[in-house]
């Protein structure tokens, strides 16, 4: 009978509108949720097959779930730097246990990670961020999510490295008379970081425009490949705190660096290879015995391209040192991270490093509004959202990752207000059909009273 139909019909309608006003409270509660994504109603019939064209079979109607989970919701600055968030399509990998391969693969786009005693970057929800770790420069990529190594940022240190190239510049007077000298300090750095000072001394000859070059270092030796200049090769160490000659530097007639010329006699240590540097070994233990790999470094030194005023010049006025750079450096502890747009995670180091350890890989859906919600505002995947695939930020449709930044709720609490007062009157209505339909049947049975 139709008035049975109509109640049900209105059954169906109080059972949608309340499945809709949930949605509406799940919204408002998630406001200020980071990365939340508003969850809609989506309303369709519910046909009944009518039996000929002079009756009507109520249905009613049935709800569905929109879930607005490709929506990009406003990017909130952060003052944390390991807060982060996405500008565009993708998902952070996330994993339920900091062991790499031991727990369920999530997919977030709340990127409010920290640091946990262990070090691991995980979010407010427990989900540890996962990514690809980068070995001596070179990331590396892997396709399997839950081969992803967990995100740690503890325990880094940086190794030291020993000055290998020194690179100076300064004036020397075009006036200075023969015997004339000036000097200049630089630290080196041994193979563990210790610091010692090498004194590069500059001494005006009697012949025009030439300077000797000498070098005096502290707590090391220099290395005389050849102990009697015959060709022998018989190597022997020259102590440190001699100065030692390394050679000459000629200067052409406009001031500028006109040619280096290694020392030739007995003792020399030093030898001028093509980019016109001298080039001698320092052995820092002072024990030829120890051998060449263990302590002893060949120190490069620059000081400048021939023809040009961008190290060494002879130019009129006083002594000038304009640069003392060397590429060593003492060993590091970590002393914060950094997140690029590309999703590069850089260690910061007390040292002056700076080096990327891991790149965060951005999973990308065909579907994933299709994604199934789970607890902690992540979405497990599933046969509908397709494959996930994790790419580079900012290739192969992957949005860009956004440092110290957080994605905010795209809920609209305008529209989520309209939407409840909607919701409500439906709800009201779909009462007064039940009520309606039943005053109608009580009249009818009162036909037989």
């Amino acid at each position: 009978m139709s008035l049975f139909g109509a109640m049900r019909s209105g059954v169906s309608g109080l059972f949608a509108q309340s499945q809709a006003i949930a949605m509406v409270a799940d919204n408002i509660a998630n406001l200020n949720t980071t990365g939340y994504k508003e969850v809609s109603p989506r309303f369709s019939t519910l046909v009944t097959t009518q039996s000929s064209q002079n009756s009507f079979t109520p249905g009613g109607v049935q709800l569905n779930t929109l879930n607005g989970i490709d929506q990009q919701g406003l990017l909130e600055a952060s003052a944390v730097a390991t807060d982060i968030a996405i500008s565009g399509d993708g998902f952070f990998v996330a994993s339920t246990d900091s062991t790499t391969g031991a727990g369920a693969v999530r997919f977030t786009r709340a990127g409010s990670f920290r640091a946990d005693a262990d070090g691991n970057l995980v979010n407010t929800a427990g989900l540890f961020l996962t990514g690809w770790p980068i070995t001596n420069g070179v990331v590396q990529q892997t396709s399997v999510l839950n081969a992803l190594t967990t995100i740690n940022v503890a325990n880094l240190t940086s190794a030291p490295i020993a000055s290998s190239t020194v690179n100076l510049g300064a004036n020397l007077p075009s006036t200075a008379a023969t015997g004339d000298a000036f000097n200049l300090s630089v630290q080196t750095l041994d193979k563990q970081g210790g610091q010692h000072t090498a004194v590069y001394t500059y001494t005006k000859t009697a012949t025009a425009n030439a300077w000797d070059v000498t070098i005096t270092i502290t707590d090391a030796s220099f290395v005389d490949p050849d102990t009697n200049n015959d060709g022998t090769n018989v190597a022997a160490l020259i102590a440190g705190t001699t100065s030692t000659r390394l050679g000459t530097m000629t200067f052409g007639a406009d001031g500028t660096l006109a040619s280096v010329t290694a020392d030739s006699t007995a003792g020399d240590i030093a030898t001028v290879n093509a980019d016109n540097e001298f080039v001698f070994d320092i052995d820092y233990d002072n024990n030829l015995a120890t051998g060449a790999a263990a302590d002893r470094v060949a120190l490069t030194t620059n000081h400048g391209t021939a023809g040009q005023a961008n190290g060494f010049t002879q130019f009129a006025g006083t002594f000038v040192p304009n640069f003392i750079t060397q590429n060593g450096r003492q060993f590091g502890s970590a002393t914060g991270v950094s997140i690029g747009e590309d999703g590069k995670v850089s260690a910061l180091f007390d040292n002056g490093e700076t080096r990327e350890v891991f790149q965060i890989p951005l999973a990308v859906f065909p579907n994933p509004n299709a994604l199934t919600p789970v607890t902690g505002n992540s979405f497990s995947a599933n046969d509908a959202a397709g494959n996930a695939i994790p790419r580079e930020a900012n290739t192969g449709g992957a949005g860009s990752v956004a440092p110290r930044a957080l994605e905010a709720s795209t809920v609209d609490l305008a529209n989520e207000f309209t939407k409840m007062i909607i919701t409500q009157r439906a709800f009201s209505a779909n009462t007064r059909v039940i009520t309606t339909a039943d005053e109608m049947l009580d009249e009818l049975t009162r036909i037989i009273r």
